[in-house]
């Protein structure tokens, strides 16, 4: 049974931190993949700054290509929108329904809302999640404390937004660092964010 933990967001770009992080959760936890779900433009908002579905589905698909236990996905592309965590773990768990099993990364700043998520009871029930931990405030609700399908995992402390990226890139800062070398390649070469 091949364990997959399901990174999902809009990397816009990706960058080290969402690396780190992934590789860490591979590593250092029960998973043996994981993949980053590429969210789509939601029709409904369309954000001036988010970057076409397939730019960033590229970024993301060069970023791990020198990393064989992490992949690019783009199934949510083809989903309706709005669209909810809930219908993509059931397309994904009908399209691979041998041999697979699904789990949720989430940083722990999600977990604080998670009780808020569309059927996030059935989704408990059917599927893990793996937390990281991210610096922010509130409080986890009492429910999701030594819960039997909640997982914490001791991955860095990551303080690196793509948004930060976004707008000193803008500003004309030098951001290099902070992405994998191909993906401020293409972002160059694009002339994207500017």
């Amino acid at each position: 049974m091949k364990k997959v933990g399901l990174y999902f967001g809009t990397f816009n770009p990706i960058h080290i931190g969402h690396l780190v992080i992934a590789n860490h959760m591979v590593e250092f936890s029960s998973l043996d993949e994981v993949w980053f779900v590429v969210t789509p433009q939601s029709p409904f908002k369309t954000k001036k700054t988010l970057l076409d579905n397939n730019q960033r589905y590229q970024m993301v698909y060069d970023a791990v290509e020198e990393y064989p236990k992490l992949k690019p996905s783009n199934i949510e592309f083809n989903l309706p929108q709005p669209n909810y965590t809930i219908n993509t773990l059931a397309v994904l768990s009908e399209k691979y329904p041998k041999g697979y099993e699904f789990s949720l990364i989430m940083g722990e700043d999600n977990l604080k809302g998670f009780h808020k998520w569309k059927n996030y009871e059935f989704i408990l029930e059917a599927y893990s999640l793996y937390v990281y931990p991210r610096v922010s405030s509130g409080k986890v609700e009492h429910k999701f404390k030594n819960h039997p399908k909640i997982h914490k995992v001791e991955a860095p402390i990551m303080e690196i937004s793509s948004t930060f990226i976004r707008e000193n890139y803008k500003l004309g800062k030098n951001i290099k660092p902070l992405l994998p070398k191909v993906v401020w390649k293409y972002i160059d070469e694009m002339n994207f964010y500017r």
